[in-house]
């Protein structure tokens, strides 16, 4: 091999390292549950590739107070993620490490990282009892649009039945379907929204104990209803989802309980 061609190759591989490290330092710098919340959601799954989890619910009284168990759950609930297990969602943060891709569009995972909660979606007239919560009850003319083609893509719109789009039917919203009994948005790919990067992630109802979702977090429909009554508008939470071995090595960068 010529020593040009020695070179070129040397130089890609150290500038593969120098990129992979920089992007470290930056996952772990810039990357924190942020001052405002007082309420957190953490899951936790033992690899990149799996699709089950265990989900702890955690209250602070400041910015700089520890991380105390919430609702009697310190022990945790066994939650089912996305059927190929997790990759980097599009959050609070959005990280760069290039040895791990990120969530796309009809992958089968869910999205790893920090992410904001937006409204619960739900057929019931109102939320369980001693919810206060944004709440938006569905109906016949409401899609959530999961095809990237569409200016609407990753959002929820409520069409004019006098005016229907061409591709309302496609991207409907499922009703009479028990796991969809409640719909809390997880945040991935909101701010801004990137076309193809995954759409409609939830936590919502499973569908049975052994059964993964396509990318949504799903749980058993008490433990869902418990969260759903913790949840407070004024304590800003958030949800963490990351394999053990990332939690373990970003608790402190990221401020994790």
């Amino acid at each position: 091999m010529a020593p040009h061609c020695n070179h070129m190759i040397r130089t890609k591989i150290l500038s593969i390292i120098i990129a992979f490290t920089f992007s470290v330092i930056a996952l772990q710098t810039f990357a924190q549950v942020p001052d405002n919340a007082r309420q957190l959601i953490t899951a936790t799954a033992p690899s990149w590739d799996s699709h089950r989890a265990v989900l702890r619910c955690w209250e602070r009284s400041g910015p700089n107070a520890p991380w105390q168990p919430a609702v009697a759950n310190n022990s945790g609930w066994p939650v089912l993620l996305g059927r190929k297990g997790m990759a980097w969602g599009r959050g609070v943060f959005t990280p760069t490490r290039p040895d791990i891709p990120w969530k796309v569009e009809n992958d089968g995972k869910a999205p790893a990282g920090i992410f904001e909660l937006g409204r619960i979606y739900g057929e019931q007239p109102q939320l369980p009892q001693g919810s206060a919560w944004p709440y938006l009850q569905i109906g016949r003319w409401d899609a959530w649009v999961d095809n990237p083609k569409l200016r609407e893509y990753n959002q929820h719109v409520r069409v004019n039945p006098n005016n229907v789009p061409p591709w309302f039917e496609s991207q409907r919203m499922r009703l009479g379907d028990s796991a969809y009994k409640w719909l809390v948005e997880i945040r991935h790919n909101s701010n801004p929204i990137a076309a193809g990067y995954g759409s409609a992630i939830f936590f919502h109802v499973r569908r049975g104990p052994d059964r993964p979702s396509s990318g949504c977090t799903t749980m058993e429909v008490g433990n869902l209803e418990r969260m759903i009554r913790w949840l407070r508008v004024d304590k800003q939470p958030y949800y963490v989802l990351l394999p053990q071995s990332e939690y373990d090595k970003l608790r402190q960068s990221w401020r994790l309980p």
